[in-house]
């Protein structure tokens, strides 16, 4: 069974038991969550397809805590005019474990 799910502006395909990074959510480590923006779930080939959410699907979660991604670096420059920027950026991730999914 996998349903696909909006957490935090994005879609995921999620399975019970899956370790998730999503976007930094506002919640403390050990906290449940609980995510109604269901739009798809299969159940073995059984398909269910919201319109474009279904009405009493619910996927719940369990955080495991806060971390930062990798740093990724952004650079700029303008040949032969002197112009150069450097700028670093480490995303805020909330790692997310996928505790079940309720049709």
């Amino acid at each position: 069974m996998f349903a696909i799910v909006t957490i935090a502006g994005q879609q995921f395909k999620v399975k019970e038991g899956d370790k998730l990074f999503v976007h930094r959510l506002a919640a403390n480590e050990g906290d449940k969550l609980t995510f109604d923006e269901v739009l798809l779930i299969d159940d073995d080939g059984k398909v269910e397809v919201g319109t474009p959410t279904l009405p009493n699907a619910k996927v719940e979660a369990e955080v495991l805590g806060h971390v930062k991604g990798d740093k990724v670096i952004v650079f700029k420059k303008k040949r032969r005019k002197g112009y150069r920027v450097k700028k670093g950026h480490r995303q805020q991730f909330t790692q997310i474990r996928i505790a079940s999914i309720k049709a």
